[in-house]
């Protein structure tokens, strides 16, 4: 087939964070003809920056309530291990994993663990209270409470390296100012690649492009249906010990710690939580101080000589709700043969593929008649450290 030959699909998706890969996996192995297009690098965005917690929703029930999101992610955990163990698809037992289980300490008054109690008996995977003896050297001095809790927290990036594998010959790297639409009233009936001489023609379209979402459905004609929510990350790397968790007292939590190495062998700790939400109104220097108050203030004995620290913006995008909420779970807005996907959270992605899969019918080209030019393939995105250029020396 030469490349100005029109190729009949089954489904386009467009975005290749965890919702899209995940779900172009599901596609090819149910026997779609799929192709994935991605404008960047994989995982760009919000996957490959955030901090790869599959957490089933504990931290949604710290006021002693069961909200809709916790619900919606309380299996989720168990979905995931069986696939980083490799017992069921998508196989993901390449993924690098950053830690098996997450600590979930407190450091207020012993009456806070009422938090803990109550709504999280509804949850799969349960919190388990750790001998004192047994707690991390860091968490010594101020902890008042600690817990084991069996979320596993992923290498981001290792996550999409391992699905991109999988499915190589189905990806493709787009200018999207090459990109061109023919369609009517949404319904998407080619998709022009200018620059690779290609044209695309779908039965359906996925859009799960999270923040890129926005702007096809704009070039398609269709209406905004998104939110942003944003947050202004912490990094801090140097001699640190390994920890991955979080810091609660009462029904907030603090810091959301997670530990990676950069290429040069430091460890890095992203920090989340209370701090990366109260810092979208600071600058960085601001935030970094802030933060690192509350890192003093929580772990007091930890020693930051010779660290250094950074900043990074990210945008939760989601589907719009009513006061700019965080969505209950995954998100779906169905226009024509259009379907607009957001998971929520990452480790939603599973729920999200197998939403989609149940909207469309069954394929009729088939992957086993997919015959693709040879196109670009994206590479996929570098963790935030790896691309921060200003970082501040602790004093």
């Amino acid at each position: 087939m030469n490349s100005s030959t029109p190729i009949d699909l089954d489904v386009v998706i467009f975005g290749g964070g965890v919702a899209g890969l995940w779900l172009l996996d599901d596609l090819t192995r149910a026997g779609h003809a799929a192709v994935l297009l991605e404008t960047s690098a994989l995982g760009s965005g919000q996957t490959v920056a955030s901090q790869g917690i599959l957490h089933g929703g504990l931290k949604y029930t710290l006021s002693n309530l069961i909200d809709p999101g916790a619900r919606a992610v309380a299996k989720m955990p168990l979905i995931w291990r069986d696939c980083l163990a490799g017992k069921t698809e998508p196989d993901l037992s390449h993924t690098r994993m950053r830690a098996q289980f997450c600590y979930l300490w407190q450091t207020g008054d012993t009456s806070s663990r009422l938090g803990m109690t109550g709504a999280r008996a509804a949850l799969r995977v349960k919190p388990i209270e750790v001998s004192q003896a047994d707690w991390p050297d860091v968490l010594q001095p101020k902890a008042t409470a600690v817990y084991r809790l069996d979320e596993q927290v992923i290498c981001p990036q290792s996550f999409v390296s391992a699905l991109a594998v999988r499915n190589t010959n189905h990806l493709v790297r787009i200018d999207k100012n090459e990109l061109t639409f023919e369609h009517d009233a949404g319904q998407v009936r080619s998709i022009r690649l200018s620059d690779c001489n290609v044209e695309l023609r779908p039965r359906h379209v996925v859009l799960t492009a999270g923040e890129g979402n926005a702007a096809i459905r704009e070039q398609l004609g269709l209406t905004s249906v998104m939110q942003r929510r944003p947050l202004h990350m912490v990094m801090l790397r140097g001699k640190l010990p390994e920890l991955n968790g979080h810091c609660t007292d009462f029904s907030k939590t603090r810091l959301t710690i997670t530990t990676d190495q950069d290429d040069e062998g430091r460890i890095v700790w992203q920090i989340g939580g209370q701090v990366s939400e109260d810092g979208v109104s600071m600058d960085a220097p601001e935030l970094i101080r802030h933060t690192r108050q509350e890192v003093q203030d929580i772990l007091p004995e930890l020693d930051l000589t010779g660290c250094q620290w950074a900043a990074y913006h990210v945008d939760r995008a989601e589907h719009v709700t009513r006061g700019g909420l965080r969505p209950g779970s995954v998100s779906l807005v169905e226009d024509a043969n259009v379907l607009t996907a957001w998971p929520t959270k990452l480790v939603l992605a599973p729920q999200l593929a197998s939403d989609v899969l149940e909207k469309l019918p069954k394929p009729t080209v088939g992957v086993a008649n997919l015959a693709l030019p040879d196109l670009p393939r994206p590479d996929v995105a570098k963790p935030p450290w790896e691309t921060a250029t200003t970082w501040i020396n602790d004093h």
